[in-house]
This record gives C-alpha cells, sequence and structure tokens, in this order.
C-alpha cells in the first residue's frame, strides 16, 4: 500500500492539475469540503491574486470551497472562473437568494509567460483540473501550477533552474494531520536544512552560485516576475483566526527553504486551509505547517524536469 504523503493525505481534500509541456505552464486546484475554513497570509512585494480580502479576519464569508494555484500571471487567474463554473454546477458555493450559489475559489498566480511564451491558463483549463481532481497522492515535479516555474532568475533564465510544485504532509500519533502544497518560481535559491544550495542562480560555467552573493555584488535587480505560491491544510479544527495564523507561521519555512525570500521581486503568498476533524492547539499546527512548507518547497525543487531550455537539478544528478 502505497503511503500519501501529500496535500490529499488529508480527508475530503482532492487535486486536480491541468499540465500543458509543450506550452510549458499549466495550473493545480485544490477542492475543499464542506465547511472547509480559509486563511491566507501573503506576503511578498508582486502578488497576483484573487479573493484574498474575505479570508481574513472580520469578513463575512468563513468557508472556502476551492484554492486555485496556476501560471501565467494575472492572465492566468482566468483559471479561477473555470473552477467556479464546475463548482456551481455541482451546487457548491456560498448560499444566496433564490437558491443561487456563489463558490469561493481565491486563487494565486506565478509568472512564466517568458518561458511559455505567453500562453496561460484559461477558464477552461481550470474547469479541466478541478473535474478530475482526485485524492490520489499529488504528483510532483514539472506539472500543474509548476510546469512554467523557475528559480534563481537575477541573471535571467538562460543562467536560471527549473522549479516546480511540490507537496509534503506530517502526521501525529493522535490523527492530526498538517500538510503542503508549493509551486517554486522564486528569484531566490532553494536551500536544504544545511543552508546547501538544491538550485537556483547559475554561474557562467552552470554551476550554482549564491543569488545573495550577487546581489552584494551589486548584480542587476530582476524585474518582479517571480514568487512562491502555496496551500498549507491540516484537518484541525480551527477559527478563521487561527486558520489566518497558520498561513502566517508558514511563512517561516518559506524564508528556510528560499534565499532571499519575500523580495520586493516576489508574490509569496500562502493560503491556510482546516477542515475541523481534529482538535489541535494552533501553534502546534503553524509549527508545523511551517516545517511542511519548507518541505514541500524543496520536493517542487527536487522533482523537477527540465523544460523550455531551463536545466533541472534532477537531470544532473
Amino acid at each position: 500500500m502505497t503511503t500519501n504523503n501529500t496535500l490529499t493525505a488529508i480527508d475530503g481534500l482532492r487535486v486536480g492539475q491541468y499540465t500543458d509541456v509543450n506550452n510549458v505552464t499549466g495550473c493545480t486546484v485544490v477542492l475543499c469540503p464542506d465547511g472547509t475554513v480559509g486563511g491566507v497570509d501573503q506576503r511578498g512585494g508582486a502578488p497576483g491574486t484573487r479573493e484574498t480580502d474575505l479570508l481574513r479576519p472580520m469578513h463575512l464569508v468563513q468557508h472556502v470551497n476551492a484554492i486555485v494555484l496556476t501560471g501565467g500571471s494575472a492572465f492566468g487567474l482566468a483559471a479561477a472562473d473555470g473552477v467556479m463554473r464546475y463548482l456551481r454546477e455541482q451546487g457548491v458555493g456560498f448560499p444566496t437568494r433564490n437558491d443561487i450559489v456563489v463558490p469561493i475559489v481565491p486563487a494565486a498566480v506565478l509568472y512564466d509567460l517568458e518561458i511559455s511564451n505567453s500562453v496561460h491558463p484559461t477558464a477552461d483549463d481550470g474547469y479541466e483540473a478541478a473535474k478530475f481532481a482526485n485524492a490520489d497522492p499529488v504528483a510532483s515535479g514539472s506539472v500543474g501550477a509548476g510546469t512554467g516555474a523557475t528559480i534563481g532568475k537575477l541573471a535571467g533564465l538562460e543562467r536560471a533552474t527549473k522549479g516546480g510544485l511540490g507537496s509534503a504532509a506530517m502526521f501525529l500519533p493522535n490523527g492530526l494531520i498538517v500538510a503542503a502544497l508549493f509551486a517554486v518560481n522564486c528569484v531566490g535559491d532553494v536551500i536544504d536544512a544545511d543552508s546547501v544550495r538544491l538550485g537556483g542562480l547559475r554561474n557562467e560555467s552552470g554551476g550554482l552560485t549564491s543569488t545573495l552573493a550577487a546581489m552584494v555584488k551589486g548584480a542587476a535587480q530582476p524585474p518582479p516576475s517571480n514568487t512562491v505560491i502555496g496551500v498549507v491544510a491540516t484537518n484541525a479544527q480551527l477559527s478563521k483566526e487561527m486558520t489566518n495564523k497558520v498561513a502566517q507561521m508558514a511563512h517561516d519555512g518559506l524564508a528556510r527553504a528560499v534565499s532571499p525570500a519575500h523580495t520586493l521581486f516576489d508574490g509569496d503568498t500562502i493560503f491556510a486551509l482546516a477542515t475541523g476533524q481534529v482538535n489541535a492547539d494552533v501553534n502546534l499546527v503553524g509549527a508545523l505547517a511551517a516545517e511542511a512548507t519548507a518541505q514541500a518547497i524543496r520536493a517542487g525543487v527536487s522533482a523537477a524536469t527540465t523544460l523550455g531550455g531551463v536545466p533541472a537539478m534532477s537531470d544532473e544528478s
């Protein structure tokens, strides 16, 4: 029996992906069970998002129906339209008058227009990803929103490394699960727990070098075309305020795995989901979310494959 160490280890969560290998772009959709509480924390300086304000405390909506992570920069937000269409057909959404439901589908984008030649996911692509979402272990690497992801772009794509989509899950004996799913498209390098670079900026000989060191030396600043976007989820019973706190704490894991993180050139955004089956302390959930985030980011880069002429570390090991 295969162990599921990805986001779908949490009962009720389903993930669907649209992958366009030829045009090097895609999107990833997380469908949520009824009653899933949502939160968000956005820290990068160049975000592309949809429906994030309603996830914050002191706003009416408590529950979300889906989360969309997508390539295509702001154009890719159209993928969420397709997810809304699919959910409305299923009768899923926020109830309004006359039996009309409005699906709650927050979304975040990453910039892959350069590698994809400006092709981007559409509403139909989002619809297909939602339609075929399932509870199987989530595929990692150059798939879904990670298809066109690249990292270490201080000197442009010619000296970057392929990024990707990664997931990780953590399990406690009392039944608590905390998991993460991330698309990694950062300007910085991705590093392991010992600060060894797993991918990022390359020198003129093709070997990895330090983005931070290059910045110290006065390397040209990149355009705001980078980001790490993702979802942390738990089966814990949390309020909306607590779920937002988990999203906030998860950024600690992003900073552990990406150097530098949260720059003005990144749109780093983390969504949080709580499905409400297990009693748990929010501080523990947040700490585990940070660790799952770091593991998912590293997994996305490690599993990526060369696409669009950008080399992946997995193809060189």
